[in-house]
């Protein structure tokens, strides 16, 4: 294996983000069932998108790419 191939295998950093601040959700259309994923902050409720989630892999990736376990709120 060169060494090219093993710089793209590399997974990328994780993120990170302050659950003391921040609250991991899933923000969903009511009218077209569009789904993205982001963080509230708790203190003003304002919503940061993140990522659109197409699908289970989506939010799977999401998931690792923050280290987030357990369940994550839907909000509409």
């Amino acid at each position: 294996m060169s060494i090219l191939d093993r710089l793209k295998r590399k997974d990328p950093p994780r993120e990170t983000y302050d659950p003391a601040v921040l609250r991991p959700v899933i923000r969903a259309s009511i009218c077209t069932g569009e789904k993205t994923a982001g963080f509230t902050e708790i203190a003003t409720g304002r919503f940061r998108e993140v990522m659109l989630v197409k699908n289970e892999a989506d939010l799977r990736k999401f998931r690792e790419q923050y280290g987030i376990e357990g369940e994550i709120k839907t909000v509409y």
